[in-house]
């Protein structure tokens, strides 16, 4: 479809009014075949760097796929990886993006790409970003460049957007989302105000903003936390006698105990040895190594059980074996270190070392501990809103999202029901008067799509074109 005569306007007025913006170190290739995958790539992919930062020595990596259907209108998604430190390949591959790894015993040849049936991107084209700066292809060009923080991801994020809008102006007035999971719920909504803030005070590119999306997001660790334990007794994994007997000694705190309350301890002390042997990304999936940890997982192990961090990362030492999904994830780090992949990804040679889909080594400095507030900001503003969770993750349940979500304190419009996808119920849904959908996902894990990818695109596809879940 070509543009009408008002975005033709619009793009003149962009490059007429943007020659300070010629020199900076952007960089971008189309890329049309992939080693591993077997001929053309049916939809357009582009990769390539966009440099932030007063000097630009921050070079932030993305992979951008066009909406493979109508790329004119559709919504343009920033998409954000947790960690920090997880690369933005584990959203292209593992969970929304058009491809998947061929799960098949690694033998020594370059692992085998097939076409993932449920992509986001039919409907939406998505920008999947390295960030922050030394997270997957991304690279610093000076020790100062390389250190990192929340906050700073934030205001890179937002910069990468402008940037990355301005060189692309055919997506200039497309709605613009920000989505993410996991660890990246303390990044979105603040990546979100900065971009709203910046519309307001006149910033150029205006962005056509209208909302955001997370899926198992951190959001509070008082809730995500204090909720483990009763989503742990409603799933059958702690007895009504340890559950009541955790209430009653706890008072409710329950990873961040007094060390003086020896009863509360004893009790922890059970609890942990109850769950031990499960899983808590998906609770009914066999505990296995993981080639990387799960984000949540280190983070909140790292926070709050500073006592069990050392038994986790000697479970993390292990590889994987076939047979488990975390199988997966370990084909990523063949594939991304070969030398073929990265000269079609346009990866600039010697710019990193060896490639980690999840590296927490970085330099990070943590300084948003909750993100509530920056929801009701943006729900004043009247930003759309998806919130959904794997009802089956025991690191950020959904017991523990729906509670800061009532937080909130908006009213119900239309109250919880199931949704379904061809005749079965796929989750449960509740919409609030802050434009904001909560939303279950059935079987689904710590990042959905990756557990349940037919019900997620099926979710997203309603809820991005604006009809009821």
């Amino acid at each position: 479809m070509a543009p009408g005569p008002g975005r033709v306007f619009y793009y003149v007025f962009i490059v007429l009014n943007c020659w300070h913006y010629a020199a900076s170190a952007s960089s971008h290739a189309v890329v049309t075949h992939l080693p591993g995958f077997d001929g053309p790539l049916p939809f357009h992919l582009e990769t390539g760097y966009v440099g932030v930062g007063e000097k630009e020595e921050a070079q932030l990596f993305y992979y951008f796929v066009k909406s493979e259907g109508n790329p004119v209108d559709d919504p343009v998604v920033l998409w954000l990886t947790g960690g920090p430190g997880c690369s933005a390949l584990s959203g292209l591959v593992y969970e929304i993006g058009p491809m998947n790894f061929e799960i098949v015993e690694y033998n020594g040849s370059l692992p085998s790409l097939v076409l993932n049936p449920d992509s986001w991107t039919q409907v939406a084209s998505i920008i999947f970003v390295d960030m922050p700066v030394g997270t997957g292809f991304s690279y610093a060009t000076s020790i100062e460049a390389s250190q990192s923080s929340d906050f700073l991801q934030i205001q890179q994020a937002y910069e990468f957007l402008r940037k990355w809008l301005i060189d692309h102006p055919e997506f200039i007035t497309n709605p613009v989302y920000v989505g993410g999971d996991s660890f990246s719920g303390l990044i979105v909504p603040g990546v979100v105000a900065n971009i709203s803030d910046g519309n307001e005070e006149g910033k150029f590119p205006f962005i056509n903003l209208k909302g955001y999306l997370l899926g198992n997001a951190a959001t509070d660790p008082l809730f995500e936390n204090n909720f483990e334990i009763p989503y742990a007794f409603g799933h059958a994994i702690i007895s009504y006698e340890l559950y009541q007997s955790l209430k009653r000694n706890c008072g409710g705190n329950y990873k961040i105990p007094d060390p003086s309350n020896s009863a509360c301890l004893t009790n922890m002390k059970a609890y942990n040895e109850a769950t031990a042997g499960i899983n808590p990304a998906q609770i009914l999936e066999p505990q296995c190594a993981y080639a990387s940890p799960k984000p949540m997982e280190i983070l909140y192990r790292k926070r709050y059980l500073k006592e069990e961090f050392q038994g986790f990362l000697e479970l993390n030492d292990r590889l994987p074996t076939i047979g488990c999904r975390t199988y997966g994830y370990l084909l990523s780090k063949y594939w991304a270190n070969n030398k073929s992949v990265q000269t079609a990804l346009h990866i600039k040679e010697g710019s990193i070392g060896t490639w980690q889909r999840c590296n927490y080594g970085l330099p990070y400095t943590h300084q948003i501990f909750r993100s509530v507030d920056d929801h009701l900001y943006l729900s004043e503003k009247g930003y759309r809103s998806l919130v959904y969770s794997g009802d089956h993750d025991m690191m950020v349940t959904y017991l523990g999202t729906q509670a800061w979500i009532r937080a909130l304190n908006f009213s119900i419009v239309d109250d919880w029901r199931s949704w379904h996808v061809e005749n079965q119920v796929a989750g449960y849904t509740r919409t609030y008067s802050n434009k904001m959908t909560f939303a279950t996902v059935k079987g689904g894990g710590h990042t959905a799509p990756e557990y349940k990818p037919h019900q997620c695109f099926a979710m997203f596809r309603r809820w991005i074109s604006g009809e009821p879940l």
